[in-house]
């Protein structure tokens, strides 16, 4: 699709792209510009995520179920123009998150790795084979929807060891526990029992001839890789609260003593 700009006709790629760019440009020069440099990028590219997270799972939830009833929903059913739209907007935006990682973390391998990863599920969907969306979609909405959370949650944590942000500690240790428990149930359950009912239509054959079996492959690895790696990542998260917590309360104990 493409967007009407007087009587300019203008891609929605490329405009949602200048979008995400011009956002991280203005948060890493004015709105973080007293923040450290080591954690400007990455506040930076907090911002961009907020800015394509919450409003991606509202865009995305309306994109396939104005489509679809409940009980017509499928997998492989062709794209919409709507459903094009976001995909559009969520690549544009992994584009300029990965050009932050390239430029800032060039070392970076797993993020990196991810985002070539996701930016490959989309633009096979939107481009090759243009089929498939409600079930990318559907997993971009259990992926966004903690984003708010998370930012929040990361920002937090970028400026918890500075000194003359005190606020920041608090407000990370306030969000940690709920933070982590809303990402356990989304990444934890709700995500692989969507994928497994994705996974389990395409093993059917229900996207034969619309979707080969070496892309749908490709995407149950990349996703599955993806959910594993969250798993991973929040399960380490829960051990280290837990040794925190567990560490505070000896020392409590020792000065009661």
């Amino acid at each position: 699709m493409s967007i009407t700009v007087g009587e300019t006709s203008v891609p929605d790629l490329p405009l949602f792209f200048t979008m995400f760019l011009i956002i991280y440009l203005i948060a890493y020069l004015l709105v973080f510009r007293n923040w450290k440099p080591q954690i400007r990028p990455e506040a930076s590219s907090c911002l961009i995520s907020i800015f394509h997270g919450t409003p991606a799972v509202f865009l995305a939830s309306r994109a396939v179920f104005s489509s679809s009833s409940p009980s017509s929903f499928s997998f492989s059913s062709a794209n919409t123009a709507s459903q094009n739209t976001v995909l559009d907007f969520s690549v544009a935006y992994f584009l300029t998150d990965l050009l932050h990682y390239v430029v800032f973390y060039p070392s970076d391998v797993l993020f990196i790795g991810h985002h070539l990863a996701t930016l490959f599920v989309f633009l096979t969907c939107r481009f090759l084979v243009s089929h498939g969306a409600c079930a990318i979609l559907g997993l971009l909405i259990l992926a966004e929807v903690t984003s708010a959370c998370q930012n929040a949650w990361t920002l937090a944590g970028a400026r918890k060891s500075d000194p003359e942000s005190r606020l920041a500690g608090k407000v990370y240790d306030l969000l940690s526990p709920p933070f982590y428990a809303f990402y356990s149930v989304v990444r934890g359950v709700l995500g692989p029992l969507f994928f497994g009912k994705m996974v389990a239509s395409y093993a059917r054959g229900e996207a034969e001839g619309v979707i080969p079996n070496w892309l749908w492959v490709s995407w149950a690895v990349v996703v599955g890789t993806a959910i594993t790696v969250s798993i991973l990542w929040i399960w380490n998260l829960w051990i280290e609260l837990f040794r925190e917590r567990k560490a505070k309360l000896r020392q409590e104990d020792k000065k009661v003593r």
